[in-house]
Protein backbone atom coordinates (compact mmCIF):
# COMPACT_ATOMS: atom_id res chain seq x y z
CA UNK A 1 0.00 0.00 0.00
CA UNK A 2 0.77 3.11 -0.89
CA UNK A 3 1.02 5.25 2.95
CA UNK A 4 1.94 9.03 4.17
CA UNK A 5 2.56 9.75 7.78
CA UNK A 6 1.74 12.95 8.91
CA UNK A 7 4.67 13.67 12.07
CA UNK A 8 7.89 12.67 12.30
CA UNK A 9 7.88 12.62 16.60
CA UNK A 10 9.01 9.40 17.99
CA UNK A 11 5.49 7.82 17.48
CA UNK A 12 5.64 8.98 13.72
CA UNK A 13 9.16 7.24 13.29
CA UNK A 14 8.28 3.85 14.94
CA UNK A 15 5.34 3.63 12.79
CA UNK A 16 7.18 4.54 9.55
CA UNK A 17 9.38 1.52 10.69
CA UNK A 18 7.04 -1.24 11.38
CA UNK A 19 5.23 -0.17 7.73
CA UNK A 20 8.65 -0.76 5.94
CA UNK A 21 9.07 -4.00 7.58
CA UNK A 22 5.62 -5.09 6.60
CA UNK A 23 6.20 -3.90 2.92
CA UNK A 24 4.90 -0.79 2.23
CA UNK A 25 5.60 1.85 0.16
CA UNK A 26 6.09 4.68 3.30
CA UNK A 27 6.21 8.92 2.72
CA UNK A 28 6.62 11.32 5.50
CA UNK A 29 5.40 14.97 6.28
CA UNK A 30 6.89 17.30 8.68
CA UNK A 31 7.58 20.54 9.48
CA UNK A 32 10.47 20.18 11.04
CA UNK A 33 13.41 19.69 8.48
CA UNK A 34 15.82 17.96 11.26
CA UNK A 35 12.82 15.51 12.46
CA UNK A 36 12.21 14.22 8.88
CA UNK A 37 15.94 13.95 7.83
CA UNK A 38 16.51 12.10 11.12
CA UNK A 39 13.69 9.70 9.28
CA UNK A 40 14.42 9.61 6.17
CA UNK A 41 18.19 8.90 7.10
CA UNK A 42 17.19 5.34 8.77
CA UNK A 43 14.37 4.12 7.00
CA UNK A 44 13.61 3.61 2.74
CA UNK A 45 11.20 6.60 2.72
CA UNK A 46 10.32 9.35 1.03
CA UNK A 47 10.17 12.73 2.79
CA UNK A 48 8.47 15.95 2.37
CA UNK A 49 9.11 19.28 4.34
CA UNK A 50 6.15 21.38 5.17
CA UNK A 51 2.89 22.08 7.20
CA UNK A 52 0.58 18.59 6.42
CA UNK A 53 -2.21 20.70 6.57
CA UNK A 54 -1.83 22.63 3.32
CA UNK A 55 -3.62 21.31 0.12
CA UNK A 56 -0.01 21.98 -1.87
CA UNK A 57 1.89 19.86 0.47
CA UNK A 58 -0.02 16.77 0.54
CA UNK A 59 -0.39 16.79 -3.18
CA UNK A 60 3.15 17.00 -3.61
CA UNK A 61 3.26 13.97 -1.05
CA UNK A 62 0.96 11.98 -3.80
CA UNK A 63 -2.06 12.32 -2.06
CA UNK A 64 -4.30 11.10 -4.68
CA UNK A 65 -2.19 7.75 -5.03
CA UNK A 66 -1.93 7.18 -1.52
CA UNK A 67 -4.26 4.48 -0.15
CA UNK A 68 -3.89 5.88 3.39
CA UNK A 69 -2.91 8.93 5.24
CA UNK A 70 -1.77 8.52 8.99
CA UNK A 71 -1.51 11.65 11.02
CA UNK A 72 0.00 11.65 14.18
CA UNK A 73 1.75 15.66 14.99
CA UNK A 74 1.72 16.81 18.64
CA UNK A 75 -1.63 18.77 17.84
CA UNK A 76 -4.86 16.96 17.49
CA UNK A 77 -6.80 20.12 15.72
CA UNK A 78 -4.39 19.62 12.78
CA UNK A 79 -4.46 15.99 13.10
CA UNK A 80 -8.08 16.11 12.33
CA UNK A 81 -7.67 18.86 9.88
CA UNK A 82 -5.43 17.05 7.74
CA UNK A 83 -7.37 14.12 7.52
CA UNK A 84 -10.72 16.21 6.68
CA UNK A 85 -7.99 18.20 3.57
CA UNK A 86 -6.60 14.49 2.21
CA UNK A 87 -10.00 13.21 2.32
CA UNK A 88 -11.59 15.61 0.22
CA UNK A 89 -8.58 16.01 -2.09
CA UNK A 90 -6.95 12.31 -2.26
CA UNK A 91 -10.19 10.15 -0.92
CA UNK A 92 -7.71 8.00 1.10
CA UNK A 93 -8.67 6.59 3.89
CA UNK A 94 -7.68 8.19 7.20
CA UNK A 95 -6.20 7.61 10.96
CA UNK A 96 -5.70 10.35 13.20
CA UNK A 97 -3.98 10.48 16.85
CA UNK A 98 -6.42 12.23 18.83
CA UNK A 99 -5.03 12.51 22.29
CA UNK A 100 -6.88 15.09 24.51
CA UNK A 101 -9.55 13.16 27.13
CA UNK A 102 -12.03 16.13 25.33
CA UNK A 103 -11.76 14.57 21.78
CA UNK A 104 -11.38 11.43 22.85
CA UNK A 105 -14.65 11.38 23.78
CA UNK A 106 -16.66 13.29 21.36
CA UNK A 107 -14.31 11.89 18.08
CA UNK A 108 -17.10 9.61 17.76
CA UNK A 109 -19.74 12.27 16.74
CA UNK A 110 -17.60 13.83 14.13
CA UNK A 111 -15.61 11.19 12.51
CA UNK A 112 -17.80 10.49 10.09
CA UNK A 113 -18.08 14.26 9.16
CA UNK A 114 -14.15 14.23 9.34
CA UNK A 115 -13.37 11.08 7.37
CA UNK A 116 -11.85 8.96 9.56
CA UNK A 117 -11.73 5.90 8.94
CA UNK A 118 -10.23 5.59 12.51
CA UNK A 119 -8.49 7.31 15.60
CA UNK A 120 -6.46 6.60 18.15
CA UNK A 121 -5.43 7.52 21.57
CA UNK A 122 -1.85 6.10 22.49
CA UNK A 123 -1.95 7.02 26.04
CA UNK A 124 -5.81 5.61 26.55
CA UNK A 125 -4.25 2.33 24.58
CA UNK A 126 -1.71 2.26 27.21
CA UNK A 127 -4.03 2.70 30.39
CA UNK A 128 -5.91 0.03 28.43
CA UNK A 129 -2.83 -2.12 28.53
CA UNK A 130 -2.12 -1.48 32.39
CA UNK A 131 -5.56 -2.11 33.40
CA UNK A 132 -5.38 -5.38 32.06
CA UNK A 133 -2.06 -6.30 33.67
CA UNK A 134 -3.52 -4.89 37.03
CA UNK A 135 -6.55 -7.35 36.78
CA UNK A 136 -4.24 -9.92 36.65
CA UNK A 137 -1.33 -9.43 39.01
CA UNK A 138 0.48 -12.60 38.35
CA UNK A 139 0.96 -12.23 34.39
CA UNK A 140 3.74 -10.52 32.74
CA UNK A 141 2.18 -9.82 29.78
CA UNK A 142 -1.73 -10.14 28.65
CA UNK A 143 -3.49 -9.75 25.13
CA UNK A 144 -6.84 -10.44 24.72
CA UNK A 145 -8.79 -11.64 21.71
CA UNK A 146 -12.20 -12.45 21.06
CA UNK A 147 -13.59 -9.51 22.36
CA UNK A 148 -11.81 -10.06 25.21
CA UNK A 149 -13.22 -13.50 25.85
CA UNK A 150 -9.87 -15.26 24.90
CA UNK A 151 -6.40 -14.00 26.91
CA UNK A 152 -2.95 -15.00 25.96
CA UNK A 153 -1.10 -14.35 29.36
CA UNK A 154 2.54 -14.22 29.81
CA UNK A 155 4.17 -15.43 32.94
CA UNK A 156 7.72 -16.82 34.45
CA UNK A 157 8.14 -20.46 35.18
CA UNK A 158 9.77 -19.87 39.28
CA UNK A 159 12.31 -22.34 40.99
CA UNK A 160 10.32 -25.10 42.48
CA UNK A 161 7.64 -25.04 40.03
CA UNK A 162 5.55 -27.95 39.48
CA UNK A 163 5.94 -26.94 35.72
CA UNK A 164 9.78 -27.50 35.80
CA UNK A 165 10.77 -30.57 34.02
CA UNK A 166 7.49 -31.12 32.49
CA UNK A 167 6.64 -31.90 28.83
CA UNK A 168 3.89 -30.20 27.25
CA UNK A 169 2.26 -32.89 26.45
CA UNK A 170 1.70 -33.87 29.71
CA UNK A 171 0.71 -30.51 30.73
CA UNK A 172 -2.97 -31.28 30.32
CA UNK A 173 -3.17 -34.65 32.58
CA UNK A 174 -1.11 -32.91 35.17
CA UNK A 175 -3.45 -29.55 35.51
CA UNK A 176 -6.65 -30.61 34.39
CA UNK A 177 -7.28 -27.60 32.73
CA UNK A 178 -8.44 -26.21 28.91
CA UNK A 179 -4.91 -24.56 28.66
CA UNK A 180 -2.77 -24.18 25.72
CA UNK A 181 0.69 -23.29 26.44
CA UNK A 182 1.76 -21.65 22.64
CA UNK A 183 5.54 -19.54 23.56
CA UNK A 184 7.86 -20.23 25.22
CA UNK A 185 11.36 -18.30 25.34
CA UNK A 186 14.52 -19.16 27.05
CA UNK A 187 16.90 -16.14 27.04
CA UNK A 188 17.10 -15.32 23.50
CA UNK A 189 15.76 -18.28 22.22
CA UNK A 190 12.26 -18.42 21.45
CA UNK A 191 9.97 -21.06 20.13
CA UNK A 192 6.50 -22.44 19.07
CA UNK A 193 7.04 -25.51 21.17
CA UNK A 194 5.82 -29.15 20.53
CA UNK A 195 4.56 -31.70 22.79
CA UNK A 196 8.02 -32.64 23.46
CA UNK A 197 9.25 -29.76 24.49
CA UNK A 198 10.24 -29.56 28.14
CA UNK A 199 9.07 -26.59 30.61
CA UNK A 200 12.67 -25.43 32.75
CA UNK A 201 12.77 -23.34 35.71
CA UNK A 202 13.69 -19.21 34.07
CA UNK A 203 11.54 -19.97 30.85
CA UNK A 204 8.43 -17.39 29.95
CA UNK A 205 5.30 -19.19 28.90
CA UNK A 206 2.60 -17.48 26.75
CA UNK A 207 -0.99 -19.39 27.46
CA UNK A 208 -4.45 -19.32 26.42
CA UNK A 209 -6.85 -19.08 29.07
CA UNK A 210 -10.37 -17.53 29.72
CA UNK A 211 -10.80 -14.87 32.14
CA UNK A 212 -12.68 -17.08 34.23
CA UNK A 213 -10.18 -19.93 34.66
CA UNK A 214 -6.72 -17.55 34.89
CA UNK A 215 -6.89 -17.55 38.49
CA UNK A 216 -7.12 -21.36 39.24
CA UNK A 217 -4.60 -21.99 36.68
CA UNK A 218 -2.18 -19.67 38.54
CA UNK A 219 -3.01 -21.44 41.78
CA UNK A 220 -2.42 -24.69 40.11
CA UNK A 221 1.24 -24.15 38.96
CA UNK A 222 2.20 -22.41 42.38
CA UNK A 223 1.82 -18.81 41.68
CA UNK A 224 0.41 -16.69 44.05
CA UNK A 225 -2.40 -14.77 43.02
CA UNK A 226 -3.12 -11.40 44.68
CA UNK A 227 -6.45 -8.93 44.02
CA UNK A 228 -4.98 -5.11 43.59
CA UNK A 229 -6.45 -2.83 46.00
CA UNK A 230 -4.14 -0.18 46.12
CA UNK A 231 -2.36 1.66 43.26
CA UNK A 232 0.23 4.33 43.49
CA UNK A 233 0.64 6.15 40.04
CA UNK A 234 3.71 8.88 39.75
CA UNK A 235 3.35 11.78 36.99
CA UNK A 236 -0.17 13.21 36.53
CA UNK A 237 0.05 13.28 32.76
CA UNK A 238 -2.68 12.41 30.42
CA UNK A 239 -2.01 9.06 30.46
CA UNK A 240 -2.48 9.00 34.18
CA UNK A 241 -5.91 10.76 33.85
CA UNK A 242 -7.34 7.61 31.58
CA UNK A 243 -5.95 5.14 33.91
CA UNK A 244 -7.09 6.83 36.87
CA UNK A 245 -10.37 7.08 35.62
CA UNK A 246 -10.85 3.58 34.60
CA UNK A 247 -9.25 2.51 38.24
CA UNK A 248 -11.68 4.40 40.37
CA UNK A 249 -14.56 2.66 38.30
CA UNK A 250 -13.31 -0.44 39.20
CA UNK A 251 -13.32 0.46 43.14
CA UNK A 252 -9.50 0.29 43.21
CA UNK A 253 -8.03 3.03 45.61
CA UNK A 254 -6.11 5.33 43.38
CA UNK A 255 -2.97 7.66 44.57
CA UNK A 256 -1.11 9.85 41.61
CA UNK A 257 2.13 12.17 42.70
CA UNK A 258 2.47 15.08 40.36
CA UNK A 259 4.98 17.36 41.25
CA UNK A 260 3.34 20.44 39.27
CA UNK A 261 0.85 22.58 41.85
CA UNK A 262 -1.56 23.34 38.99
CA UNK A 263 -1.56 20.53 37.21
CA UNK A 264 -2.09 18.35 40.57
CA UNK A 265 -5.50 21.14 41.18
CA UNK A 266 -6.50 20.21 37.78
CA UNK A 267 -6.62 16.15 38.28
CA UNK A 268 -8.16 16.87 41.71
CA UNK A 269 -11.17 18.36 40.07
CA UNK A 270 -11.35 15.65 37.69
CA UNK A 271 -10.92 12.83 39.48
CA UNK A 272 -12.61 13.79 43.02
CA UNK A 273 -11.88 10.14 44.16
CA UNK A 274 -8.06 10.08 44.15
CA UNK A 275 -6.01 11.25 46.83
CA UNK A 276 -4.17 13.85 44.63
CA UNK A 277 -0.54 14.48 46.44
CA UNK A 278 1.78 17.92 45.09
CA UNK A 279 5.35 16.27 44.93
CA UNK A 280 8.58 14.97 43.88
CA UNK A 281 7.77 10.92 43.02
CA UNK A 282 11.38 10.51 43.50
CA UNK A 283 11.43 12.11 46.98
CA UNK A 284 12.21 8.88 48.96
CA UNK A 285 11.30 10.83 52.06
CA UNK A 286 7.39 11.07 50.86
CA UNK A 287 7.48 7.41 48.88
CA UNK A 288 7.74 6.51 52.92
CA UNK A 289 5.43 8.68 54.10
CA UNK A 290 2.69 8.24 51.40
CA UNK A 291 3.62 4.26 52.43
CA UNK A 292 4.87 3.04 49.28
CA UNK A 293 5.53 0.00 50.42
CA UNK A 294 1.75 -1.31 51.21
CA UNK A 295 0.82 -0.68 47.78
CA UNK A 296 -0.17 -3.34 45.04
CA UNK A 297 0.92 -1.35 42.09
CA UNK A 298 3.16 1.41 41.47
CA UNK A 299 2.90 3.07 37.77
CA UNK A 300 5.86 5.24 37.18
CA UNK A 301 4.17 7.56 34.67
CA UNK A 302 6.62 10.70 34.51
CA UNK A 303 8.01 12.28 31.57
CA UNK A 304 11.46 11.47 32.33
CA UNK A 305 12.72 8.00 31.79
CA UNK A 306 15.70 8.49 34.30
CA UNK A 307 13.15 9.40 37.13
CA UNK A 308 10.85 6.30 36.03
CA UNK A 309 13.23 3.98 36.10
CA UNK A 310 14.53 5.19 39.52
CA UNK A 311 11.30 5.02 41.10
CA UNK A 312 10.52 1.42 39.78
CA UNK A 313 14.14 0.47 41.13
CA UNK A 314 13.12 1.91 44.68
CA UNK A 315 9.81 0.46 44.42
CA UNK A 316 10.84 -2.86 43.22
CA UNK A 317 13.58 -2.69 46.39
CA UNK A 318 10.98 -1.28 49.31
CA UNK A 319 8.04 -3.16 48.23
CA UNK A 320 6.32 -6.00 46.87
CA UNK A 321 4.22 -4.36 44.19
CA UNK A 322 3.36 -5.26 41.30
CA UNK A 323 5.73 -2.54 38.69
CA UNK A 324 5.03 -0.38 35.28
CA UNK A 325 7.21 1.54 33.92
CA UNK A 326 6.87 4.04 31.10
CA UNK A 327 9.70 4.30 28.91
CA UNK A 328 9.70 6.74 25.88
CA UNK A 329 13.17 6.04 24.99
CA UNK A 330 13.95 3.41 21.53
CA UNK A 331 18.09 3.54 23.78
CA UNK A 332 16.70 3.09 27.36
CA UNK A 333 14.61 -0.33 25.72
CA UNK A 334 17.13 -2.72 25.66
CA UNK A 335 18.95 -1.47 28.87
CA UNK A 336 15.62 -1.62 31.04
CA UNK A 337 15.13 -5.31 30.09
CA UNK A 338 17.66 -6.30 32.61
CA UNK A 339 16.11 -4.35 35.49
CA UNK A 340 13.95 -4.77 37.66
CA UNK A 341 11.39 -2.09 36.85
CA UNK A 342 8.87 -4.50 36.08
CA UNK A 343 6.47 -4.29 32.90
CA UNK A 344 7.40 -1.33 30.62
CA UNK A 345 4.61 0.82 28.63
CA UNK A 346 6.23 2.40 25.25
CA UNK A 347 3.27 4.04 23.53
CA UNK A 348 4.86 4.21 20.43
CA UNK A 349 5.07 0.55 20.03
CA UNK A 350 1.41 -0.10 20.82
CA UNK A 351 0.21 2.74 18.59
CA UNK A 352 2.13 0.77 15.87
CA UNK A 353 0.95 -2.44 16.85
CA UNK A 354 -2.68 -0.96 17.04
CA UNK A 355 -2.48 0.61 13.54
CA UNK A 356 -0.95 -2.05 11.31
CA UNK A 357 -3.25 -3.93 12.89
CA UNK A 358 -5.61 -1.91 11.07
CA UNK A 359 -3.93 -2.14 7.82
CA UNK A 360 -3.87 -5.74 7.90
CA UNK A 361 -7.30 -6.15 8.10
CA UNK A 362 -7.76 -3.71 4.81
CA UNK A 363 -5.43 -5.42 3.16
CA UNK A 364 -7.35 -9.22 3.38
CA UNK A 365 -8.84 -11.31 0.79
CA UNK A 366 -10.88 -14.29 0.28
CA UNK A 367 -13.29 -13.53 3.78
CA UNK A 368 -10.85 -13.74 6.48
CA UNK A 369 -9.82 -10.53 8.41
CA UNK A 370 -7.50 -9.77 10.66
CA UNK A 371 -9.10 -8.83 14.19
CA UNK A 372 -6.46 -8.39 16.77
CA UNK A 373 -2.44 -8.25 16.26
CA UNK A 374 0.25 -8.42 19.00
CA UNK A 375 4.20 -8.74 18.96
CA UNK A 376 5.34 -10.95 21.38
CA UNK A 377 9.09 -11.47 22.52
CA UNK A 378 10.47 -8.23 20.46
CA UNK A 379 8.13 -9.01 18.11
CA UNK A 380 9.52 -12.34 17.08
CA UNK A 381 6.55 -13.77 17.34
CA UNK A 382 2.85 -12.62 16.08
CA UNK A 383 -0.09 -13.03 17.63
CA UNK A 384 -3.27 -13.04 15.03
CA UNK A 385 -7.03 -13.63 15.56
CA UNK A 386 -9.02 -14.58 12.47
CA UNK A 387 -12.31 -14.42 11.35
CA UNK A 388 -12.90 -17.59 9.45
CA UNK A 389 -14.49 -16.39 5.96
CA UNK A 390 -16.39 -18.82 3.83
CA UNK A 391 -13.24 -18.88 0.92
CA UNK A 392 -10.69 -20.06 3.31
CA UNK A 393 -9.16 -23.05 2.14
CA UNK A 394 -8.97 -25.31 4.90
CA UNK A 395 -12.63 -25.48 6.23
CA UNK A 396 -13.75 -28.52 7.67
CA UNK A 397 -10.89 -30.00 7.09
CA UNK A 398 -9.28 -31.67 11.17
CA UNK A 399 -6.15 -29.58 12.17
CA UNK A 400 -4.20 -32.81 11.82
CA UNK A 401 -4.72 -32.65 8.24
CA UNK A 402 -3.82 -29.25 7.95
CA UNK A 403 -0.16 -29.12 6.35
CA UNK A 404 0.67 -25.61 8.60
CA UNK A 405 3.89 -23.77 7.78
CA UNK A 406 6.56 -24.46 10.36
CA UNK A 407 6.78 -22.07 13.33
CA UNK A 408 2.74 -21.50 13.60
CA UNK A 409 0.42 -23.02 15.99
CA UNK A 410 -3.23 -22.74 16.16
CA UNK A 411 -3.76 -21.92 20.07
CA UNK A 412 -7.76 -21.32 20.30
CA UNK A 413 -11.27 -21.32 18.10
CA UNK A 414 -13.75 -19.43 19.22
CA UNK A 415 -17.05 -20.96 18.30
CA UNK A 416 -20.83 -19.79 19.24
CA UNK A 417 -19.02 -18.03 22.68
CA UNK A 418 -17.18 -21.40 23.54
CA UNK A 419 -13.95 -21.33 24.02
CA UNK A 420 -11.95 -24.05 21.88
CA UNK A 421 -8.82 -25.85 23.12
CA UNK A 422 -7.63 -26.73 19.35
CA UNK A 423 -6.79 -30.68 19.22
CA UNK A 424 -6.12 -32.96 15.71
CA UNK A 425 -9.60 -34.38 15.45
CA UNK A 426 -11.15 -29.87 15.34
CA UNK A 427 -11.87 -28.12 12.64
CA UNK A 428 -12.41 -24.64 11.66
CA UNK A 429 -15.53 -23.51 10.77
CA UNK A 430 -17.28 -20.40 8.71
CA UNK A 431 -17.81 -17.72 11.34
CA UNK A 432 -15.24 -19.16 14.21
CA UNK A 433 -12.68 -16.44 15.41
CA UNK A 434 -8.99 -18.19 15.28
CA UNK A 435 -6.42 -17.04 17.10
CA UNK A 436 -2.41 -18.37 16.35
CA UNK A 437 0.82 -17.94 16.85
CA UNK A 438 3.12 -17.51 14.54
CA UNK A 439 7.04 -16.66 13.85
CA UNK A 440 6.66 -15.39 10.50
CA UNK A 441 5.56 -11.59 9.88
CA UNK A 442 3.37 -10.37 7.80
CA UNK A 443 0.66 -13.03 7.22
CA UNK A 444 -2.50 -11.24 6.21
CA UNK A 445 -4.87 -13.79 5.34
CA UNK A 446 -5.35 -17.18 7.30
CA UNK A 447 -4.72 -19.13 3.81
CA UNK A 448 -1.55 -17.67 3.95
CA UNK A 449 -0.47 -20.20 6.92
CA UNK A 450 -1.22 -23.25 4.84
CA UNK A 451 1.59 -24.88 3.17
CA UNK A 452 1.05 -25.69 -0.67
Amino acid sequence: MNIIIAGCGKVGKTIAMRLCEEGHQVTVIDIDENALQAVKSSLDVMGYHGDCTSIKVLEEAGIRHTDLLITVTSDDEKNMLTCLVARKVGGCQTIARVRSPQYAEDIKYIKDDLGLSMSINPEKVAADEMIRLIQIPSALEVETFAKGRVNLISFAVAEGSMLDGLRLKNLHSKIGMNALICVAARGDYVVIPDGEYEIKAGDRLWVTLSLADINTFFNKVGIKTKTIKDVLIAGGGTMTYYLAKKLISLKINVKIIEINPKRADELSEKLPKAMIICGDATDKSLLTEEALDEMDAVCSLMNEDEENILLSLFAHKNSSAKIMTRIHRDSYEELVSELPVGQTIATKKLTSDYIVRYIRAMQNSLGSEVETLYRLVDGRVEALEFNIGSGFIGSGKSLKDLPLISGTLICCIYRGGKIIRPGGNDCLEAGDSVVLVTTHKGINSLDEIIRR
